[in-house]
């Protein structure tokens, strides 16, 4: 069936028609030649003709126009009742749905939508219509590609543009380093960033004190200015709610800001009842209040907090693990880790290199610290627990990142080789629980995929030239913050690869964990068996050695470490010889 719609038009409505014909040539006007104009004709001798060889170039300038975004509510009124029927009096509305309940095609009409809403239900429960019946082809495609990152945006406090000369540098002679960060809850847009010169002594008295959040997408200035009243060394986003921040100070004190309020703090904690040391960890607790939280510092507290009144902690405890609960045996805490799946437990780790495992629940305070965890040379300066898998945690400290398992006490599960860089932050992925980060002091980011390689990592990018000092991962998974010495942060891009869960992926990290504990626990026992032969061995050592030979003089002693010591040397010396002959 064809169908077919003529639209008409009157012919007045096109216009004068215009009728063309032919005809011939028509002289218009006709100039004949001036003699007289010869005579004013001058010749110009010699004459000279540029030429120009290049193409001409021509520049211009365009300036657009400037898009202003607002946002704007809606207001829906209830609608749907009659024009006498007022829906804001409720004795009126009561009345007409008695009224219409009342009536026999009410009750017939509902009856025969029932069946139909039945029908419905029953189909939307046997049938999902979101599955994804291709989800391996897909994955296998993530899988091809190669491991990547791009940088999408840099930001840096040297460049002050909330000033009012565009070109205003940072007037600080002494770079503050970006010590913490923290995305905003509610997706990637904005970036919370604390700056402190944590440089022993090297606070210059004209410094600035502030920290700033950024907007993403406008990062020529930031988009609030935080003044606290001494430098922050860490920020965290409230994830109730995100117009609150709470902020541990550079001189132990703790503060807490309302963004809508401005950028001074609402409240901060007294500097009687703070910490004595610069706060390095601050953390949110879930609370039905949303107003909890908790802070560590390198005076060996920990101190739980209510910003409602910030007078005083509500809760104290003392990092001393002789149990005696003395602060001058503390360990300092330079970093903090509470998962809120486990709210009763948190770990501290200590510029000693112990973590330290607690338990908030305890009856009396040497109770609350469970145990520790030894295995780095220096401070441990990031600790964070597996997403997936809760109690298995990594740690990063000296040169190198150690995973643990909770069952395992004496030795790291699994580990990376030792660097020849300082390591200086590193946090889990949120999407794969194989795959985590590290930054390092030569201005490195390191991506490791144990399930790929454990050797070396995954990718690894030349950020900066200064060192990065923190990091931060986007909840999902796919961007990821670097803080570097001299304030510049970093935002990259992660490739689809490393934050998209892999086909059994989940499966074969459990069973690498699991078998990676077993094998540390047999070895753990069998370092118990051969350390008890040992000393039984050296007891009876002693004891013959007591029986059979008289104690032996200082200066025999000495002559026979010396004699030892050189015998070292020779074959050292002859070793080295043998090589440079071959």
């Amino acid at each position: 069936m064809e169908i077919i719609y003529v639209y008409t038009k009157k012919r007045s409505d096109f216009g004068r028609p215009c009728n063309f014909s032919d005809r011939a040539a028509e002289v218009m006007v006709d100039i004949p030649p001036d003699p007289a104009a010869a005579d004013a004709f001058v010749a110009r001798n010699p004459v000279d003709a540029h030429v120009q060889h290049a193409s001409d170039m021509s520049e211009h300038e365009v300036n657009t126009e400037r898009v202003e975004v607002e946002t704007r509510g809606v207001h829906h009124t209830e609608g749907g009742w009659p024009k006498d029927v007022n829906p804001q009096e409720m004795e009126q509305t009561i009345r007409f749905r008695k009224k219409v309940e009342k009536d026999e095609n009410y009750i017939n009409t509902i009856t025969h939508l029932g069946t139909l809403m039945e029908h419905c239900i029953k189909q939307n429960n046997a049938i999902n219509i979101y599955e994804e019946y291709f989800g391996e082809e897909e994955v296998a495609e993530v899988e091809d590609e190669p491991p990547s990152a791009k940088t999408i945006n840099v930001i840096s406090k040297l460049m002050s543009v909330f000033d009012v000369l565009p070109r205003k540098r940072d007037p600080n002679i002494t770079k503050r380093t970006a010590t913490h960060l923290s995305w905003h809850p509610d997706g990637c847009k904005k970036l919370a960033v604390a700056y402190s010169s944590l440089e022993f002594q090297q606070n210059v008295k004209d410094m600035s004190f502030d920290s700033y959040i950024w907007d993403l997408e406008n990062s020529n200035k930031p988009e609030l200015v935080l003044k606290p009243s001494s430098p922050l060394v860490s920020l965290e986003y409230n994830p109730k709610d995100s117009h609150i921040l709470a902020g541990g100070c550079y001189n132990g004190q703790i503060a807490y800001w309302d963004t809508r309020k401005g950028p001074l703090p609402v409240e901060v904690s007294t500097v009687e009842f703070s910490h004595r040391d610069p706060v390095y960890g601050t953390i949110w607790l879930q609370s039905k209040t949303g107003t909890e939280c908790f802070s560590a510092s390198t005076d060996g507290q920990v101190l739980w907090w209510d910003i409602r009144k910030l007078s005083e902690p509500t809760e104290t405890l003392v990092l001393d693990i002789t149990r005696k609960g003395l602060l001058e045996n503390a360990l300092g805490a330079i970093s903090l880790e509470f998962e809120p799946t486990m709210p009763t437990k948190f770990m501290v780790g200590t510029e000693q290199g112990i973590v330290i495992t607690c338990n908030r629940k305890a009856k009396t305070p040497p109770e609350k610290i469970a145990g520790t965890y030894s295995g780095h040379h220096g401070p441990v300066y990031a600790l964070a627990r597996n997403p997936f898998y809760p109690k298995f945690f990594l740690t990063v400290g000296d040169w190198t990142a150690r995973i643990w398992s909770e069952e395992s006490k004496e030795s790291s599960i699994m580990w990376t080789k030792y660097h020849l860089s300082y390591l200086t932050d590193g946090c889990w992925s949120t999407v794969r629980p194989a795959v985590f980060f590290t930054t390092k002091m030569d201005g490195t980011l390191d991506i490791w995929d144990f399930l790929f390689k454990q050797n070396d990592p995954s990718l690894s990018l030349k950020i900066c030239d200064e060192p990065l000092f923190s990091l931060r991962l986007q909840d999902n998974g796919g961007f990821v913050g670097c803080g570097s010495k001299l304030g510049t942060v970093t935002l990259l891009e992660i490739s689809s690869g490393l934050c998209t869960l892999q086909k059994n992926e989940k499966t074969l990290a459990t069973a690498m964990f699991e078998r990676e504990t077993k094998r540390e626990k047999i070895l753990e026992a069998r370092h118990r068996e051969m350390r008890l032969k040992e000393r039984a061995k050296s007891e009876v050592r002693d004891e013959e050695g007591k029986e059979e030979k008289p104690a032996e003089s200082h200066h025999e002693v000495l002559e026979q470490v010396r004699k030892e010591f050189f015998e070292v040397i020779e074959a050292e010396l002859r070793k080295r010889a043998q090589a440079e002959a071959k």
